[in-house]
């Protein structure tokens, strides 16, 4: 049987109805390609063909009160697509305010635990502003965190999305099937009983971890400390409500620039990331002195040998917010960030999955339960998630629909109430921004902010 790994497990747990643990994506289609013309029926029950060959589509979580070990997955004998897939009309006139309001809404809901952990809303009257003018419609997936990671998420787009507009369906693959209530408790218990031996492959990492973080810090090459964060308004406790905002940039122009001053995409993303954030803050009178801390998570899937559906690490990064130039910040982050790799790559790639596999269900119910009576102090052990997950060079098609863009959202959690997720898209680069509106009521004005950092960068080439 295929069980939740310590790491998906936790992302499990740590949901409640204020924070919702999911990976969302906002497709922008066009439908004028589809061979036959589109229609909602036709869009559902192709979807429904591809479902053979998704096993992430068609498992559910299967526990019980004798299971001493996390929940396992187990195919859902009762699979129903129509409770999966949704339909719902844009407001007019359904532009970016009106598409970004309704995903945030959908993003606010947390998916029902009793079947499989996904929801498509298929949107229509994007951007209609006659009557002739329908052929353009989006569609936003929400999968729980715990059935997927940045890179399993965009593998998982890859099954539902196509080269050409009448590709053939991709061949069916085999789920994890079933698992009877025994079987579940029994392997619980040996996994229970057997737990002390995960904690002596465990102790020796955490062990390494502060030795070296030690000497890294002593000699400088040590990537940036949690718990040094300043507080900023993203760094607070959350509701349930989640606002979303997007902005799509020209991934020609950001390779310019990474060419012109000899330094990664990544680095140029995480420049146009600060170089925004810093002119949000700043205008508002809320940019704090010490530079902002980001998470940035990195997958470690093809190094790991851990089982688990996320195979995840992650690292530290130096924003250097307080830097005013474009080009000295720029800079500043490329070096910061080279300390930040070396001293991720040295704590090993199953860091995150080996700690989080040697806490029991029970310790993380203490674990979360502590957590949750701890008031937020002022100092943030981040300020931003930012992640950047490469996506396809090529034009794709959704059930024959053109992708027009493709915009990634990520978590966010209490005391860490922004999310800001990158995917290249053929020629360009989509940003997915996700908050809290009692955090942050305008999130179009931080969007919009990257287009004007990205010309700033190209005028210094």
């Amino acid at each position: 049987m295929e069980r939740l790994s310590g790491l998906d497990a936790g992302l499990l747990y740590s949901e409640s109805t204020t924070v919702p643990i999911q990976v969302c994506s906002v497709t922008e289609l066009d439908t004028s390609t589809v061979p036959g013309g589109y229609s909602f029926d036709r869009f559902r029950a192709d979807l429904g063909a591809r479902i053979p060959a998704i096993p992430e589509f068609r498992t559910k979580l299967a526990d019980n009160d004798l299971n001493l070990a996390h929940p396992v997955w187990v195919e859902d004998k009762n699979f129903d697509l129509s409770s999966h897939v949704k339909r719902i009309g844009l407001p007019a006139p359904g532009g970016r305010e009106e598409l970004a309001e309704v995903c945030g809404q959908i993003a606010s809901i947390p998916l029902e635990r009793s079947k499989p952990l996904w929801e498509m809303w298929v949107i229509e009257g994007v951007g209609v502003t006659t009557a002739d003018d329908s052929t353009r419609l989006a569609v936003m997936l929400k999968v729980h965190h715990a059935v997927v990671d940045g890179v399993s998420a965009a593998n998982l787009l890859g099954q539902l999305l196509d080269r050409e507009p009448d590709a053939a369906l991709p061949e069916p693959v085999d789920g994890p099937g079933d698992a009877p209530a025994w079987a579940i408790a029994a392997d619980g218990l040996w996994r229970f009983v057997t737990l002390p031996w995960q904690l002596t492959r465990s102790i020796p990492v955490a062990t390494a971890l502060v030795a070296k973080t030690v000497g890294r810090a002593a000699n400088g090459t040590a990537m940036a400390a949690p718990f040094t964060a300043p507080p900023t308004p993203f760094n607070a406790q959350l509701t349930a409500q989640r606002n979303v905002a997007f902005a799509s940039l020209n991934l020609p122009d950001v390779k310019k620039v990474k060419n012109h001053f000899d330094v990664k995409v990544n680095d140029v993303v995480m420049a146009l990331c600060a170089g925004a954030l810093r002119g949000f803050l700043d205008e508002r009178g809320e940019l704090p002195d010490k530079p902002l801390i980001a998470a940035v998570p990195s997958s470690v899937r093809g190094l790991s040998d851990r089982p688990g559906r996320n195979q995840l690490s992650g690292m530290f990064c130096n924003l250097h917010t307080d830097i005013e130039d474009a080009q000295d910040r720029l800079h500043a982050i490329a070096a910061s960030n080279v300390r930040a790799k070396d001293h991720s790559a040295s704590l090993g790639p199953t860091l995150l999955v080996d700690l989080a596999q040697s806490i029991s269900r029970g310790a993380f119910g203490w674990l979360l339960g502590v957590l949750s009576r701890t008031p937020l102090t002022d100092t943030a052990i981040h300020n931003v998630v930012i992640s950047n997950v490469p996506g396809p060079q090529e034009t794709l098609y959704s059930n024959g629909a053109e992708v027009i863009a493709l915009y990634p959202l990520g978590p966010i959690l209490h005391g860490s109430g922004l999310n800001i997720t990158v995917m290249s898209l053929g020629d360009k680069l989509n940003v997915g921004i996700i908050s809290c509106p009692q955090l942050v009521n305008d999130l179009w004005d931080l969007a919009d902010r990257f287009t004007v950092e990205l010309e700033d960068l190209l005028r210094r080439c």
